[in-house]
């Protein structure tokens, strides 16, 4: 059984609202790794963690989190949401953005690290991910989410624009160029490089969003646990994980 057949299809208890096709298959894997550990009650850092979409309910299960995050507007929604949620108490809001990450957090300090679309746009994504794996415990984990870059080329050339989608798809970084909004994009090989060449031990690739932003609202919306599972069942599949919108690389700093 993998890790994605082990979340309720429906509603977890971990995160309260019901699961969604952009969310299901991080939570599956999150999940998993809590079980595991279900007997410690984890210090978490969530690098980018903005309002806290995963920091509340992984205070709510009962974890101490850090969020890191550059923007004082997200940190000040945080704040209020925690305290809504009753866990400010378990949670420590930090002003600061990727780039400075190894002077904020001290190195072997938490056991698992969240690392969401926050590579895309840091000045150099290898340093970054170096101090989210040096913030670790041996034996922690680290979750990445990163754009893709083959669902960004085939967006814009469906979408007509063959020039940008021919462009993107013969940068090195995977951009239109110096109006991109993102930095760089990221195929599978070349994410879990990235994490491996910091010294940690990658367990799994998953696609996030396979087909989520493809569909019509309409259809997303009415069938929703019906993508949901469809998500889940093609997420760790090539060549369907390949070509989601974003790619979660889980890894483990060696014990």
């Amino acid at each position: 059984m993998t890790r994605l057949d082990r979340v309720e299809q429906t509603r977890d208890p971990l995160t309260g609202p019901p699961l969604t096709p952009r969310t299901a298959v991080i939570w599956s894997v999150l999940r998993a790794e809590l079980d595991r550990r279900a007997d410690t009650r984890l210090r978490v850092l969530d690098v980018g963690g903005g309002t806290g979409g995963f920091a509340v309910p992984l205070a709510q299960a009962g974890h101490q989190v850090t969020v890191v995050d550059a923007s004082p507007d997200a940190l000040a929604a945080l704040t209020r949401r925690a305290a809504e949620a009753g866990v400010a108490d378990r949670i420590h809001a930090v002003q600061g953005d990727g780039d400075a990450l190894a002077g904020l957090v001290d190195p072997g300090s938490v056991d698992l690290v969240l690392c969401h679309a926050v590579l895309e746009v840091v000045d150099d994504p290898a340093p970054v991910v170096a101090a989210l794996v040096a913030a670790l415990r041996p034996g922690g984990a680290v979750s990445v989410l990163v754009a893709g870059r083959a669902a960004a080329v085939l967006a814009r050339a469906t979408g007509g624009h063959l020039d940008t989608a021919a462009a993107l798809a013969a940068d090195p970084n995977g951009t239109t160029g110096p109006r991109d909004t993102l930095r760089r994009r990221f195929d599978a090989d070349g994410a879990a490089a990235l994490v491996r060449s910091a010294g940690a031990v990658v367990e799994e690739i998953h696609g996030v969003r396979v087909l989520a932003d493809l569909l019509p609202a309409a259809v997303a919306d009415s069938q929703q646990a019906a993508l949901v599972e469809l998500e889940r069942a093609l997420a760790g599949r090539s060549p369907y994980r390949d070509f989601a919108a974003a790619l979660h690389v889980f890894a483990r700093r060696p014990a």
